[in-house]
């Protein structure tokens, strides 16, 4: 079996149905902040992170038992090779948000993207699920992107933007980058979730968003698909989409928008 021939947006749904049971039995902060050990991307594990990515791999055994060959990235286990491996990639954070799902926040999201090779450039398959909202973004190379199976676009590009998505906002890191704004945005917002956040632009409720800390792959593998297919812009560090590797040790900055200026606005505080 080819992993590309695969029903992933049947997979990624059967997955969020099963979160969902996860999330409805693990109630409260208490209950949430409950961890296990280190994973493999650097953070401590919540074992809600882990149950949610064993959903995942529960799908990812079955292809492979069917004959597909791919290697997972994943933010937990970290690379994992499946029917041989080869060079087809599965990248997942099975909650991208963490921190507000252990603290009762809405905006959470699995986060799941199908690449031919490893490289941002080769993802075929993007795919979001925010659970606060209960939307699903999605897209196919070449298809364009949907929310909730309607087709999206990016808002009209400009010289100032109107809204701005800011993630990994450290105060520290926050305060320089408010001043490069200043004058050429008019509002910010923060969701706590690069995935959900990016996807707000594909669906032109935000003109760009930035991260101020480096990100992993498995945080924007998808979303920065589901923009680029919604007609918007990505920019990974000063490198191209092809050189923005999918590996669990790759970081990089991220920044997404509805075209080149207003990436070029958003670029500024970064």
């Amino acid at each position: 079996m080819d992993v590309f021939s695969a029903d992933w947006l049947g997979i990624c749904r059967r997955v969020v149905t099963a979160q969902r049971t996860i999330f409805d039995e693990v109630r409260g902060i208490e209950a949430r902040t409950e961890y296990e050990g280190v994973g493999e991307g650097g953070d401590h594990t919540l074992v809600i992170d882990r149950r949610c990515e064993d959903l995942v791999f529960a799908e990812l055994d079955a292809l492979a038992e069917q004959g597909a060959s791919f290697v997972a990235v994943s933010e937990e286990r970290g690379e994992v090779e499946f029917g041989g491996g080869g060079p087809a990639r599965v990248v997942i954070d099975p909650i991208d948000g963490s921190l507000n799902a252990r603290r009762t926040l809405p905006s959470h999201s699995l986060s799941l993207a199908v690449a031919s090779e490893d490289s941002m450039a080769a993802v075929e398959f993007g795919y979001v699920y925010d659970f606060g909202a209960g939307e699903e973004f999605s897209a196919q190379r070449g298809e364009g992107a949907r929310l909730n199976d309607e087709r999206i676009e990016v808002a009209a590009d400009g010289d100032k933007l109107e809204l701005l998505g800011l993630e990994a906002a450290e105060p520290e890191r926050a305060i320089p980058a408010l001043e490069a704004f200043a004058g050429r945005v008019y509002r910010i917002r923060v969701v706590g979730s690069i995935a959900i956040t990016a996807a707000y632009v594909a669906a032109a409720r935000f003109d760009a968003m930035i991260g101020l800390r480096p990100c992993r792959s498995v945080d924007a593998a998808a979303t920065q698909l589901i923009v680029r297919e919604a007609g918007g812009e990505v920019a990974f560090g000063e490198g191209s989409l092809d050189a923005a590797a999918l590996g669990l040790d790759a970081r990089y900055t991220f920044a997404a928008a509805a075209g080149e200026r207003g990436l070029a606005i958003a670029r500024a505080g970064q």
